[in-house]
């Protein structure tokens, strides 16, 4: 499949699960919600496997990293946003996001010593621009609610670890080519890891009772967690994980097309403003211009001298 069709269809899911996540909050501890959501999703990975004929065992050497890559990309990352979302809105955790087209260069530097090329932080600096437009009246009207600045935190807190997750993806990709089974016992681990905490801190598993939760959990585990995170993933080992983290950029912009659609809502010229920067910061960071043949001059080439082995 296509890297832009990959991309798209991301940027598509993800786009909507922002709004599905206050589908979950108030009725069930935030917590107790991830651990639904990825045992769910790991189930479904894992069933897929056995289907294909695979074995679902993996060597240590590899198990190290997907428990890694769980850690960061399927407990904190997911405690922390659907925590954030109790405290700040939606919108503005998708702004905190969008952060990763910075975490992630610099993470890959610290830890991998990766250059980062100058176009990767003028993409950066677009794309940050593009998002804080597209939500400057959120921004401006979430000022005023209580507990802001946990909100805050916890946005950037789930920001970074999603973009340490990112990087951890590659050295998975190092040591196992099975994308699917990987993917499966990162989420798995995730799950294990946000149960023992959640019965440390004491949060009961409480079952669903509505319907609206329950349609919520499967859009969030099949196609937020199982669909999106495969054609993410797959991206990143095609084109890094600083190309493929542009898709946090496209997902507000998406989140507010569905807004349109769904709740009504008209954004003025400075959001348009905002979705034109975003789009045009990650073209701009995936474009590669194509390098021109080097041209012979017929007449050079006749006149100069032949080489004798």
């Amino acid at each position: 499949m296509p890297s832009y069709v990959l991309f798209t269809i991301a940027s598509l899911i993800w786009g909507s699960t922002f709004w599905a996540i206050t589908l979950q909050l108030g009725e069930i501890p935030p917590a107790v919600s991830v651990v639904y959501r990825f045992a769910l999703a790991s189930g479904a990975l894992f069933l897929w496997c056995l289907v294909r004929g695979d074995k679902l065992r993996l060597p240590w050497r590899v198990q190290k990293w997907t428990l890694l890559q769980g850690f960061f990309t399927f407990g904190l990352s997911y405690v922390c946003t659907y925590n954030s979302e109790q405290y700040v809105v939606s919108a503005l955790v998708a702004v905190l996001f969008a952060l990763m087209v910075f975490w992630t260069p610099l993470l890959s530097r610290f830890v991998f010593g990766t250059p980062i090329p100058r176009k990767t932080w003028t993409a950066g600096v677009g794309a940050i621009a593009g998002v804080v437009l597209l939500f400057w009246h959120s921004i401006q009207g979430a000022g005023g609610q209580p507990h802001m600045l946990l909100g805050l935190l916890l946005g950037i807190g789930a920001s970074i670890a999603s973009a340490a997750g990112s990087i951890v993806v590659g050295k998975v990709r190092e040591q196992s080519t099975n994308l699917i089974l990987t993917t499966g016992w990162s989420m798995f681990w995730g799950t294990c890891m946000v149960a023992l905490w959640c019965v440390a801190s004491g949060q009961s598993f409480i079952l669903p009772h509505t319907t609206s939760y329950v349609l919520g959990l499967l859009h969030l585990a099949i196609f937020g967690s199982v669909v999106a995170f495969i054609c993410y993933f797959t991206l990143i080992n095609r084109i890094g994980s600083a190309k493929a983290v542009y898709i946090g950029v496209i997902t507000p912009v998406l989140s507010v097309l569905m807004s349109i659609k769904l709740e009504h809502y008209r954004p003025g010229p400075i959001e348009w403003l905002g979705m034109a920067v975003c789009l045009g910061s990650v073209a701009w960071a995936m474009y590669t211009p194509k390098r021109k043949a080097p041209t012979i001059n017929l007449t050079d080439a006749l006149d100069a001298p032949l080489e004798t082995p």
